[in-house]
């Protein structure tokens, strides 16, 4: 797996020359790199070739050259790798979806034990199989739109075009259920009825911007949020149109494209829609995080839970907790469940879940986890498991630092990244901890990205990173 130039000091002499840039070359893709670009080699030179599979011949442009690596684009599929598949989905997102599930599987674990061995330099650990989504399509709960004009000058929701950050191509995702894709026609047939025109990204003027839905998949209930630029809507109009539990309008100021911030108001229904997840309950708001994959998010978990192993009586912190999730799903195993976010919102609905299941054990806080670990350290006691779902970008070494300060004996880490996964367990085993094993888990079919959990077992007294 590719993914940065050689370490500084290699003699440059060394080095495979260099293509020029706009330079037109036949190559072979040998592998996939994290993150799905096809990875081929001119006379010795790394490319990144966006839209290729192992096995590929194409004949490319050279679009970006640095001294180790450089990028280009497909310029035709010369002959196609064997393991090639015809498409499904005419949409962008699902890249992979020309490759055999199979073949998903074992590139995704592979690219996991890469990132621990090479990243990480990491070995002696057990890498678990990979465990198989349940559902290939079909799978998401919650999906992104975009507002944008046809040629024809008609209003058209659906996907930003290849390449492109202004055009919006009609069309529904196929990672989504079929209610997700009649809720998506009902607000379009609205916004056309009412003469509503889009947002446009160039002159950063205009109206409707996204569309933002969710269902939840246990119980039904539909989560419908439009997004626009300050102005006017007939509320009353909309809420007839669309058949949702819960209606909502953001109005946001900002230039950018973005669904976060800005004023939301509840047009229709309830302000949240409710999940049952592990036997539990849990209200989600229109802007709080929850897993896109409800059925896998269970066996996310599930495994998060094998791997804290609670025998009832252990003092747990759940780091980055969002709205409770996964220390509500460890409460009923473990003594006391201690969690910590930064986004006050989540902190109180990861409250509210607890008291929606009547779970007295598990208490929730915001904080920053640089900064109020140590408080919390102090007020609850050392953890005896920590539990950490950090961003995809991994965690801090000010974060990490704070773990080893708090001295579990054991660390549970739920990872949507592995190449930031891999440098973080590679300074905690440095500080003493011994990584055991990991499970990746397949949560998104046909894209590259990958989740794992990772376990961590305290072999002496820790001590800080040099």
């Amino acid at each position: 797996m590719d993914q940065a130039p050689p370490a500084p000091g290699i003699d440059p002499s060394a080095r495979p020359p260099r293509p020029e840039r706009g330079q037109e070359l036949e190559v072979v893709v040998d592998r996939l790199a994290y993150g799905g670009n096809g990875v081929a080699r001119h006379e010795g030179y790394v490319l990144f070739v966006p839209g290729t599979l192992p096995g590929d011949r194409v004949r490319v442009q050279v679009t970006n050259r640095k001294r180790a690596y450089g990028e280009a684009r497909v310029l035709e599929l010369v002959t196609p790798s064997p393991d090639r598949i015809d498409p499904v989905a005419d949409h962008p997102g699902v890249a992979w979806q020309v490759l055999p599930y199979e073949k998903q599987l074992a590139i995704k674990a592979e690219q996991v034990e890469d990132a621990l061995r090479r990243i990480g330099h990491l070995d002696g650990f057990e890498l678990e199989p990979i465990v198989a989504a349940e559902a290939q399509w079909g799978y998401r709960n919650k999906l992104e739109y975009s507002f944008g004009t046809a040629p024809d000058g008609s209003l058209v929701c659906g996907f930003h075009a290849p390449g492109s950050w202004e055009d919006i191509v009609d069309g529904v995702s196929l990672l989504g259920s079929d209610r997700l894709a009649a809720a998506r026609e009902q607000v379009l047939a609205f916004c056309r009825e009412q003469n509503l025109g889009a947002y446009d990204r160039r002159e950063q003027k205009g109206f409707l911007r996204n569309l933002v839905l969710r269902e939840a998949r246990r119980t039904g209930e539909l989560q419908v949020r439009l997004v626009t630029s300050r102005g006017e809507l007939d509320t009353a109009a909309f809420a007839a149109a669309v058949e949702a539990t819960s209606l909502v309008w953001t109005q946001i100021d900002q230039v950018g494209e973005t669904t976060q911030g800005g004023f939301s108001e509840l047009v229709d229904g309830r302000e949240t829609i409710t999940e049952q997840l592990g036997g539990l309950d849990f209200a989600i708001s229109s802007e709080a995080f929850f897993q896109t994959n409800t059925e896998m998010a269970e066996r996310l978990y599930g495994v998060a839970i094998e791997y804290a192993d609670l025998k009832g009586w252990e003092r747990v912190y759940d780091l980055f907790c969002g709205i409770g999730t996964i220390g509500l799903s460890l409460a009923r195993r473990a003594g006391e469940v201690w969690g910590l976010e930064v986004i006050e919102p989540a902190v109180a609905d990861a409250i509210g879940n607890a008291r929606r299941n009547e779970i007295e054990n598990a208490k929730f806080f915001a904080g920053d986890v640089r900064l109020a670990l140590r408080e919390l350290v102090e007020t609850a006691g050392r953890p005896d498991v920590l539990v950490v779902d950090p961003p995809r970008a991994g965690l801090s070494q000010k974060v990490v630092r704070r773990i080893i300060e708090a001295n579990p004996k054991k660390i549970v880490y739920v990872s949507c990244n592995p190449t930031t996964l891999a440098p973080n367990a590679a300074q905690l085993v440095e500080a003493g901890y011994e990584l055991k094993k990991v499970r990746p888990v397949d949560m998104f079919p046909q894209t590259p990205h990958i989740e794992c959990v990772a376990l961590l077992e305290r072999t002496g007294q820790p001590q800080p990173p040099a």
